[in-house]
């Protein structure tokens, strides 16, 4: 049984894309329905596989942002200029085309919506998309442990999901929130000048050490190495820092 189900997720599917909405000027949500889909844990991730007339097929892996709903998944992608898959997904891919998927993948970097501990979520960049799924998935939940996010973006206008979590905060987001590190601009009144991610952005919204948070960071690699350095060395427990990394060595949002 375990291993039918592990070779389910091997198996491609060619879902339908039932809607899209632009997250930023380079980015895009893709929702796809997907027939005999499995189900997927928050954090998981897909293969996505275009083929081309003539054959030839190229694949990239997207994390799923959705929280868990049936047969549909939703991906954000992020447009990248020199992409072979990004540009087609992001700007030529329309409601009601094909798409071939593979998964959910992944079983390590993900949240158990069962755990009642303390969360701490780091992103940088896209890095935030799997951690959306993880605090869609809180929303749905009875009971709610407290999430904190920190976001490390380049300036306002790259923040995915901006207004989605203004509105989780305002509206019975209780015992979540939510800070943005800015690295190339800050914006207008802002208290802490454009920089890269440092040990006081972790700490003052953060969980301390002596409260066991589980903690998540997904972003560039360089981005990932640095947070994951300065949660340790303030204390945290390596054990419960899961991480997830994406781009070359030395990347910043």
């Amino acid at each position: 049984m375990a291993r039918a189900a592990v070779l389910g997720r091997l198996t491609w599917r060619v879902g339908t894309v039932t809607a899209l909405r632009d997250e930023t000027q380079t980015a895009r949500t893709i929702v796809v329905d997907v027939p005999g889909w499995p189900g997927h844990g928050p954090g998981q991730h897909v293969d996505v596989r275009l083929t081309a007339p003539d054959g030839y097929s190229a694949q990239r892996s997207y994390s799923i942002a959705s929280a868990p709903a049936g047969t549909a998944a939703e991906l954000t992608v992020q447009r990248l200029a020199d992409g072979e898959v990004s540009p087609y997904l992001s700007e030529t891919l329309a409601a009601g085309d094909p798409l071939e998927l593979r998964g959910p993948i992944g079983g390590w970097f993900v949240w158990d919506p069962g755990s009642t501990a303390p969360v701490l979520l780091v992103a940088g960049g896209s890095g935030v998309v799997p951690l959306m799924a993880m605090i869609r998935t809180r929303a749905v939940q009875a009971k709610r442990p407290p999430f904190r996010l920190v976001y490390s973006v380049r300036s306002p206008e790259t923040a995915l999901y901006a207004a989605e979590l203004a509105a989780r905060r305002r509206d019975g987001g209780e015992g979540l929130e939510v800070s943005y590190v800015y690295t190339r601009t800050a914006p207008a009144g802002s208290l802490r000048p454009a920089g890269r991610i440092g040990a006081d952005a972790l700490a003052r919204p953060g969980w301390l050490p002596p409260q066991h948070p589980s903690v998540f960071v997904c972003g560039p690699t360089g981005f990932v190495e640095r947070a994951a350095d300065l949660l340790v060395d303030a204390g945290h427990e390596p054990a419960l820092i899961k991480t997830e990394r994406f781009g070359p060595t030395g990347g910043q949002p």
